[in-house]
């Protein structure tokens, strides 16, 4: 697969799961936002890593709402596949990305030695 290739088809797949679950899953457990920073198809279109950042006002918020992405897998793919003509429809995994918050956490940092 040609390098452009996998890049837009890493793209596309972010693209329907964004849409899937911010129209489609109606899980009462998902409660705190949900953000997809990244995807990245494996080669042989077996696997898709899915780094999502999730807002939410506690830990507690934050990890029921990752447990219902988890649980949720199954319907992701079969909605991808559904909508994605591709030879193989990739198993969905879920990887926690905390890069933002923690970007965030570092400006608030920069913002407090700048006052002194």
């Amino acid at each position: 697969m040609a390098n452009y290739r996998g890049g837009r088809i890493n793209e596309e797949v972010r693209r329907e799961i964004s849409v899937i679950i911010r129209d489609e899953i109606k899980d009462p457990r998902m409660t705190a936002m949900v953000s997809i920073t990244e995807v990245k198809v494996t080669k042989d279109l077996r696997y898709a890593k899915v780094f999502v950042s999730i807002y939410g006002k506690s830990e507690e918020e934050k990890n029921e709402t990752f447990a219902a992405l988890k649980s949720a897998s199954g319907y992701i793919r079969k909605e991808v596949s559904q909508r994605m003509n591709l030879r193989n429809t990739p198993q969905i995994l879920f990887e926690l990305d905390d890069s933002i918050s923690y970007s965030m956490k570092i400006e608030e940092l920069i913002e407090k030695v700048k006052e002194k």
